[in-house]
C-alpha cells in the first residue's frame, strides 16, 4: 500500500473537491429567517496566518447546519479560500462572507488573511465587522499577526474576543499561551475557559464564570467534575475574572470593595458590559480542524459580542452642507461600499447597511458619484456562492451586482436624504515594480486588465512615470504583486511579467561652458544655415530650466530665437552622460549667424542641439538621483538594525523619537537603494515596522556609483545599435 500511498491522497483531495463543487453549484436550500438587528452579529476573525481562521470558519459553518463536511485549506475544499490563488498558494487573500445561523441569532462571520501582504483585506473586514474575534495559536502563542489584530481593535475601538485554537496540537500550552499573552496585552485579557488535557488530548474545559466543567461527547458535551488539579488554577482565573467584571461597572466595583466577591449574574453582566466597551477581553479554547469546542465558541460569540443594534455608524456628513450628522439605525436607508468583487460573472458591491432598508424597489443614491444606481436584486454571499434575500436591514451585511458608478468606498443612499460616510482608511501602497506585457502586442489588454482589478483592491496602484516611461504597478509587498499580476492570468488569460524599475535619474552641470553650434547643409534646392553661440551655466534657484536671449544687432533674427529654445529643450531631454534628463540648466543665447536666404528654424534648432552637446561635455557634468525622505516606525528593539541597514544604503540619519509602540526614525536616502525596501524591513522587524516615504530633492550619485550606472547605459545604448 506504501507505493500507492501518493496516489491515494490525490484521489481523497479529488474526492473533496468534488463534494465542495457539488455544495457549491447546487447551494444550500437552509434559507435565513427576518432578523432584527439585535439578533445579528458581524464578527471578523483575525490573526497571523497559519492560526486556522479559515479552519475555524469552515467549523462554524459546519456546526450550523451549513456544510455536509468540513473542507481542507491543504485540499482548496473550504468555503471562503475559494480564489484559484488561494486554493493555489493554501493562504488567504481575500476578506470573505460566511453567514451562519446560531440559535436564532444571525452571525455574519467575514474571514480575513493573516499574511501581511493582504492587510487592504484586513482593513475591509474590520469596517464591516462590529467586533473581533483573535485566533492565536496553542503552539506558537501571540505572534505579529495578534499584536496587529489587537492594535487595529483598539485604533477601531472593536470589541474583541480571544481564542486559543488548535488545542489538539502536539505540545499544545495553554497556560503558556496565556502567560504571554498577559505580558503582552495586560491582565484585562482574561480566560473565561480552562482546556481539560488528558494524555495529551484535549477532552473538555471548565467554564470559569460558571465554576463547572465540560467534557467533549460526540456531538455534544457533558457535565464532568472540575479536575483536582486544575482547581486551583480555575479558583485563580475566577477571582482573575471576578476582578476584571468588576472593574467595568462602578456599581459592581463597590459591591466588589464593600462584599469581596460578585454572584455569577454580576460576573457575566460586568463581563458583556466590558467587552462592549473594549476595556476586557474574554479567552476561549478550541480545536477547530477535528470540530472541538466550536459550539461553546459560537455560544460565547452570541452571548458577549455586541449585537448590529448595539454598533455605531461611521462618522458621516450631510452630502449638500458638508456638515456632520449622525446616523441612525431608525432613519433613511444608507449604506457603505466595503468591498467590491469581480469574477466571471460581473461585479458584486458588498455593503453594510447602517439606516433604513434596502429592498428591490429602492433605487440607492451614490453621493460620491452623486447618481443614481438602478434598483437591483439583494444578495448575501457566502464564500462565493450567492443567495438572493428579499432585503437588508440596518446592521445587516450583502451585495448588490452590477453597480454602475459605484466603487469601494462610496455611500448609497436615500436620494431624499444624502449622506456621505468617511472613507475607509486602506494600507498605501509601498512597494513599487514596473510592469509590462510577456507577450508583444498584448500591452492594451494587460493594462486594462489591470485597471478592472484596481475596483477590487483599493491598495494596488497604476501609474506611468513620465521620465523613465515605466509603466509602475504598486502595493503591499512583492507577494501582493505577483498575486495580482496572476489573477489577471486567472480572469483574463494574460500574462503580465514585473521587473525592478527605472530609477528616475537626471543630469545637471556644475560649471560654465561655451560653444558654437553651426548647422550647414547644402542640397540641390536651398540649404540649411544656422550658427548659435551659447552659454550654459547652473541654474541656483531651483528651476529647471532657463533661456536668455542676450543677441544684440540682430545677429540671430528674433523669429528664429524661439527655434534656438526649443532645440535646447529638445536636446536636454538626454544628458551627455548617460542619456539622462538634463535639468538645473541656464542656457543664453549671445550670439550667431544666419542666412538671408538658406536659414530656417530647423537650422537653429540643429545649431542649439550641437552647442548643449559641446558645452555641457565640459562644464563639469554630474550625475544626480532622487533622495526621499523616510518615516519609519519599529519596535524600539529594532532601532540599531535599522540604523545599521540605512547606513548600508546610503541613507542619512535625521532623528529619533520615542512615540507608542516603538521608535519613530526619521531619514534620508537615495531611492536606488530603497525601492524593495517594505519586503527588507518586514523581514528585519517581523513584519512589526513600518513607513512612508516623500520625495524631497536631487543629489549628486557618488563618484563609484555614478561611474557604474554610466557603464550600464552605454553598454544599453551598444545594444540597441
Amino acid at each position: 500500500m506504501v507505493r500507492y500511498a501518493p496516489f491515494l491522497g490525490r484521489i481523497s483531495i479529488l474526492c473533496d473537491r468534488i463534494e465542495y463543487f457539488i455544495y457549491t453549484v447546487r447551494g444550500n436550500h437552509h434559507t435565513m429567517k427576518d432578523y432584527t438587528a439585535a439578533n445579528i452579529r458581524n464578527i471578523g476573525i483575525f490573526g497571523h496566518g497559519g492560526e486556522g481562521k479559515t479552519t475555524l470558519t469552515e467549523a462554524m459553518l459546519f456546526n450550523a447546519g451549513l456544510l455536509e463536511r468540513l473542507g481542507r485549506v491543504e485540499n482548496g475544499t473550504t468555503t471562503t479560500d475559494y480564489d484559484p490563488e488561494e486554493v493555489k498558494r493554501t493562504i488567504s487573500i481575500n476578506a470573505a462572507l460566511a453567514p451562519l445561523e446560531w440559535k436564532d441569532v444571525k452571525i455574519n462571520v467575514i474571514d480575513a488573511p493573516g499574511f501581511f501582504d493582504f492587510y487592504g483585506e484586513v482593513a475591509a473586514a474590520m469596517a464591516l465587522a462590529d467586533s473581533a474575534l483573535i485566533v492565536v495559536g496553542a503552539v506558537s502563542g501571540p505572534v505579529v499577526g495578534t499584536e496587529k489584530a489587537m492594535e487595529m481593535c483598539k485604533k477601531t475601538s472593536k470589541p474583541r474576543m480571544m481564542v486559543v485554537n488548535q488545542m489538539d496540537r502536539e505540545n499544545a500550552n495553554f497556560d503558556k499561551v496565556m502567560e504571554a499573552v498577559n505580558a503582552k496585552f495586560g491582565t484585562s485579557v482574561v480566560p473565561i475557559q480552562l482546556p481539560i488535557m488528558e494524555k495529551g488530548a484535549f477532552i473538555g474545559y471548565v467554564d470559569i464564570p460558571n465554576m463547572t466543567a465540560k467534557k467533549f461527547e460526540g456531538k455534544g458535551e457533558k457535565e464532568m467534575p472540575i479536575p483536582a488539579a486544575l482547581e486551583g488554577r480555575a479558583q485563580e482565573l475566577y477571582e482573575a475574572l471576578t476582578e476584571a467584571a468588576a472593574e467595568a461597572d462602578e456599581a459592581l466595583m463597590e459591591k466588589y470593595f464593600e462584599e469581596g466577591e460578585l454572584s455569577r449574574e454580576e460576573i457575566l453582566t460586568g463581563l458583556s458590559l466590558g467587552v462592549k466597551e473594549g476595556v476586557i477581553t474574554p479567552v476561549c479554547c478550541c480545536a477547530a480542524q477535528p470540530n472541538i469546542g466550536i459550539p461553546t465558541l459560537l455560544d460565547n460569540l452570541v452571548h458577549y459580542m455586541p449585537a448590529a443594534n448595539e454598533a455605531k455608524a461611521p462618522k458621516a456628513v450631510d452630502a449638500k452642507t458638508g456638515e456632520a450628522v449622525e446616523v441612525k439605525q431608525d432613519g433613511k436607508f444608507a449604506a457603505q461600499v466595503v468591498k467590491t468583487v469581480v469574477d466571471q460573472f460581473g461585479k458584486y458591491s458588498i455593503i453594510k447597511v447602517y439606516s433604513g432598508a434596502l429592498d428591490a424597489t429602492v433605487a440607492p443614491y451614490n453621493s460620491n458619484s452623486e447618481k443614481s444606481e438602478k434598483p437591483g436584486t439583494i444578495y448575501i454571499m457566502r464564500g462565493k456562492k450567492t443567495v438572493q434575500v428579499d432585503k437588508l436591514i440596518a446592521g445587516d451585511i450583502g451585495a448588490l451586482a452590477k453597480l454602475q458608478f459605484t466603487a469601494t468606498g462610496d455611500t448609497l443612499c436615500d436620494a431624499t436624504a444624502p449622506v456621505k460616510f468617511e472613507a475607509i482608511e486602506f494600507p498605501k501602497p509601498c512597494i513599487s515594480l514596473a510592469v509590462s506585457a510577456k507577450k508583444q502586442g498584448e500591452e492594451d489588454k494587460v493594462f486594462a486588465g489591470l485597471n478592472k482589478l484596481l475596483e477590487e483592491d483599493p491598495t494596488i496602484a497604476l501609474d506611468k512615470n513620465a521620465e523613465t516611461g515605466d509603466v509602475l504597478l504598486s502595493g503591499l509587498g512583492e507577494v501582493h504583486l505577483d498575486v495580482v499580476c496572476a489573477k489577471l492570468k486567472n480572469k483574463t488569460n494574460v500574462e503580465a511579467q514585473l521587473a525592478d524599475p527605472r530609477i528616475p535619474y537626471r543630469e545637471t552641470i556644475r560649471a560654465t561652458a561655451e560653444a558654437e553650434g553651426k548647422h550647414k547643409k547644402q542640397t540641390g534646392g536651398s540649404g540649411q544655415f544656422g550658427v548659435v553661440n551659447m552659454r550654459f551655466e547652473p541654474l541656483t534657484n531651483g528651476e529647471d530650466f532657463e533661456f536668455v536671449n542676450a543677441i544684440v544687432g540682430g545677429v540671430v533674427p528674433k523669429e528664429y530665437i524661439p527655434a534656438v529654445e526649443k532645440g535646447t529643450r529638445e536636446a536636454m531631454r538626454k544628458g551627455v552622460l548617460a542619456g539622462y534628463p538634463m535639468t538645473g540648466l541656464k542656457a543664453t543665447l549671445y550670439f550667431g549667424k544666419y542666412h538671408p536666404v538658406d536659414s530656417k528654424e530647423v537650422a537653429f534648432k540643429s545649431a542649439a542641439r550641437l552647442a548643449y552637446k559641446e558645452a555641457c561635455a565640459k562644464a563639469s557634468p554630474a550625475l544626480i538621483e532622487p533622495i526621499y525622505h523616510y518615516d519609519i516606525l519599529v519596535p524600539s528593539d529594532y532601532v540599531g538594525d535599522i540604523i545599521g541597514d540605512l547606513n548600508r544604503r546610503r541613507g542619512r540619519m535625521l532623528g529619533m523619537h520615542p512615540v507608542d509602540g516603538g521608535t519613530r526614525i526619521e531619514a534620508e536616502a537615495p531611492l536606488s537603494e530603497m525601492f524593495k525596501y517594505a519586503t527588507d524591513l518586514r523581514s528585519m522587524t517581523q513584519a512589526r515596522g513600518s513607513f512612508t516615504s516623500e520625495f524631497v530633492r536631487y543629489e549628486d550619485v557618488p563618484a563609484n556609483e555614478a561611474k557604474k550606472i554610466i557603464e550600464a547605459a552605454k553598454h544599453e545604448d551598444d545594444e540597441e545599435e
